[in-house]
């Protein structure tokens, strides 16, 4: 093979492409002044060669190294202008990642060299790896109607039915026992958590702690090889598995920012490649970062080179089989120099495009930037995680007062957030626990954070989880308190399942998972958050299981459409349990309420009581039958409850 690079065609995508002539380099920077690939030994532990890029047109650098193919390990430097007051962040002592590679051949570990200037970091970090194009697999998109959120490492480190030597990657989801579970709760999408290759926060080595969420990525197409030996791969044969088995795979993307942080962060990517271009600066300070994620920096995606890579990868994910898309923090992915817009570049070049726009499209509408809570302005067809149905089901069986009425509209698909871009419910990913926040265990048996594992003396977390704990805070054995508990779970995952949208569920609390009261445990990669299936509560995922088939089963509990009270007898009505409407003025006051659904074909009652005694149902005394209820008790609508009704 020859240890040069020469001069060829300018490539037709960016990164290493294999050609029948040899690997096709191409790399973007608008002010880098040289770009150089460094090969490495088969082994990748030796540099072999630093070879400039011979090539550039606009700010494509690009050239050919004849007769290699894949498997070849290679890396990026660059060389350019050293002026951090403008944005210029060049250090060709930075071994860098190539953006576009498709593997890299070890996990990335925090260094301090990596965020000192002119330090060499040759061995600290990943060679990218060449491969060779795959046949795309072409998934097909049928909507969600119940989305199960995994975290695919804490998942199956517990799970005595997976081979040790599975554990915790993704082929351990294919396993048969997973595949059950998932066929048994009804699942229609699972949601990945991210498995892009990630890095950890600085601050987490010296404290003996571990990312493990996955939520800090270095580039946007590689696996990250803790939970994918095999790399892409992997990912192909658990989309095409789930795809058999019926199930959508759903990925969650980190588009807004990088592990290489702030100023004092690591130089490993884009930092290297051209600081200036990928990452948003003040208007009135190029050299002082934007931190509207909270990480230290923002990636600028309203530029057209930021907006190709974001494309290029959600297009390469898809191609793997893939689905469709959860943004984390995508208020980011809609700003521009100005703010938040749904005209945005990305938005817009997502929304134009014939196979991204038929995907699954889900933000989380915020960040935190200025104006960064943005539900229910993203455009269609995306959904988006509805956190005010999450703090307003909490909120209500929490006891709050005046909290009937935003039960109701959050119950009927949250008409106020999404109908005026001409979104039906099913723009609303309802969901009362995630991965960030308590568990829905935790919800009910905790009143405040216990994050002190952490290691940041319990500052870090939400300090208003609109929790409660039931009269003893943490574990206990105490008889009257942990059959509340159990009461409190039954009752919110009831509401979850009966309110119009789409529900979402973490991967656990349809069995009891708990956190120990942490309510930010990202740096937990231990049994805090592994799953423990030994102690599973059978009997709640019976009960999950129930009301997802009830789902199946009631399409008036699933449709698309915000409640109309138009008709004669209306489609939806307001009721009190003895059976008369609900005045405007009593609903400040309201503890129970029934929910009255009709079409041609068939009428359900939903009916929900907070207060601490059994109520009675009109419709019980004219022959109705409870196709659910969440509490035991004689009485027809018992404490702390949900029920469903159908005429007998």
């Amino acid at each position: 093979m020859r240890t040069e690079l020469i001069p060829c065609g300018l490539p037709p995508q960016l990164g290493a492409t294999v050609t029948t002539e040899g690997v096709a380099f191409a790399v973007f920077s608008q002010n880098g002044e040289r770009l150089l690939v460094s090969l490495f030994d088969e082994s990748g532990e030796t540099e072999t060669a630093r070879l400039p890029l011979p090539c550039r047109s606009g700010d494509v650098h690009y050239g050919l190294l004849p007769r290699a193919g894949p498997g070849l390990r290679y890396s990026l430097r660059a060389e350019g202008p050293w002026q951090p007051d403008r944005g210029h962040r060049f250090d060709p002592a930075k071994l860098l990642v190539d953006p576009y590679a498709r593997a890299i051949d070890r996990p990335f570990r925090w260094d301090p060299r990596l965020a000192q200037h002119g330090e060499e970091t040759v061995d600290l970090v990943p060679r990218c790896v060449v491969v060779a194009e795959s046949a795309p697999l072409l998934a097909q998109t049928k909507p969600p109607s119940f989305i199960y959120e995994i975290a695919p490492k804490a998942f199956s480190m517990r799970h005595q039915a997976v081979p040790e030597t599975l554990r915790g990657t993704l082929a351990a989801l294919s396993e048969p026992s997973i595949l059950d579970h998932l066929r048994r709760l009804g699942v229609s999408h699972v949601e990945l958590m991210p498995i892009a290759a990630w890095m950890d926060e600085r601050h987490l080595p010296p404290l003996g702690l571990r990312n493990g969420w996955g939520y800090n990525p270095v580039n946007f197409f590689a696996l990250d090889p803790r939970i994918a030996p095999d790399g892409a791969e992997d990912l192909r044969k658990l989309c095409t598995t789930y795809a058999k088995a019926g199930i959508g795979m759903i990925l969650d993307i980190v588009l807004n920012h990088t592990a290489e942080s702030d100023v004092f962060g690591a130089t490993i990517s884009l930092r290297g490649l051209d600081h200036a271009v990928y990452y948003r600066h003040a208007q009135d300070d190029p050299g002082r970062l934007v931190n509207d994620t909270g990480c230290g920096h923002t990636l600028a995606l309203d530029r057209a080179p930021v907006v190709r890579l974001a494309m290029d990868a959600l297009r390469y994910w898809r191609s793997l089989g893939v689905a469709g898309f959860r943004f984390d923090l995508a208020t980011v992915m809609g700003r521009t120099a100005g703010g938040f817009t749904p005209d945005a570049p990305l938005l817009a070049a997502i929304l134009q495009d014939p196979e991204l726009s038929q995907a699954i499209l889900i933000a989380e509408p915020w960040d935190v930037g200025p104006g960064g809570y943005q539900l229910g302005e993203f455009p269609f067809p995306f959904a988006e995680w509805n956190g005010r149905f999450r703090d307003d089901v909490r909120r209500f069986w929490r006891g709050d007062a005046g909290m009937a009425g935003a039960l109701a509209t959050r119950l009927s698909g949250s008409s106020d957030l999404f109908a005026a871009r001409h979104r039906g419910p099913h723009a609303s990913v309802n969901f009362l626990a995630a991965h960030d926040g308590f568990t829905l265990a935790d919800l009910v048996s905790y009143a405040g954070k216990h994050n002190q594992a952490n290691g940041e003396d319990n500052r870090d977390g939400d300090d208003d989880s609109h929790s409660w704990n039931n009269g003893r805070e943490g574990q206990t054995d105490d008889a009257m308190v942990t059959p509340a508990r159990a009461r409190d779970v039954r009752a919110l995952l009831a509401t979850l399942f009966l309110s119009r949208g789409i529900p979402m569920l973490t991967g656990g609390d349809e069995f009891g998972r708990s956190q120990g009261g942490n309510n930010n445990a990202y740096a937990q990669d231990n049994e805090t958050t592994w799953l423990d299936w030994t102690n599973a509560d059978e009997d709640l995922i019976t009960f999950v299981a129930g009301l997802a088939r009830l789902r199946r089963e009631l399409p008036l509990l699933t449709r698309n459409g915000f409640l109309s009270a138009d008709g004669d007898p209306p489609e939806a009505q307001w009721l009190k349990p003895e059976g008369s409407a609900i005045a405007d003025e009593e609903w400040q006051s309201l503890d129970a309420l029934c929910l009255m659904l009709r079409d041609q074909s068939d009428n359900v009652l939903i009916a929900i009581n907070r207060s601490w005694t059994g109520l009675s149902l009109s419709q019980a005394e004219q022959g109705w039958a409870r196709l659910l209820c969440s509490a035991d008790g004689g009485d027809d609508l018992p404490a702390r409850s949900v029920s469903l009704w159908r005429p007998g």
